[in-house]
């Protein structure tokens, strides 16, 4: 993916933007596309402000769990909106990447 002009956390942002309701994707995967590492990410996804467009909570790490916040809350918050978005959780709090990773295959 070619990055805009802007910022690393806007190059980011814009991608984290194009996965749809419904579906996830991974840290690990926005940070191939993007250039950097997967904990930039991470940090991008944290610096975000409060009532933020950007749907973070559709960024989990690679095992298809929500990664653990600091403040204790977030990732509780996390898993209510994406359960309201449809995604489902197994017994070990994983999502199945399978049928909801979104992958951003045109942009390989």
């Amino acid at each position: 993916m070619q990055k805009s002009s802007g910022s690393l956390y806007q190059s980011i942002y814009d991608l984290v933007c194009q996965v749809p309701v419904g579906y996830v994707t991974t840290y690990g995967r926005v940070s191939q596309l993007c250039g950097c590492t997967a904990r930039t990410v991470g940090f991008a996804m944290a610096a975000l402000p409060v009532g933020s467009q950007v749907p973070w909570q559709r960024v989990v790490n690679r095992l298809g769990k929500i990664s653990l916040r600091t403040d204790g809350e977030g990732n509780l918050l996390q898993r209510d909106i994406l359960e309201a978005e449809g995604i489902c959780f197994d017994a070990d709090q994983r999502i199945n990447l399978a049928n909801y990773g979104w992958d951003f295959a045109d942009l390989s």
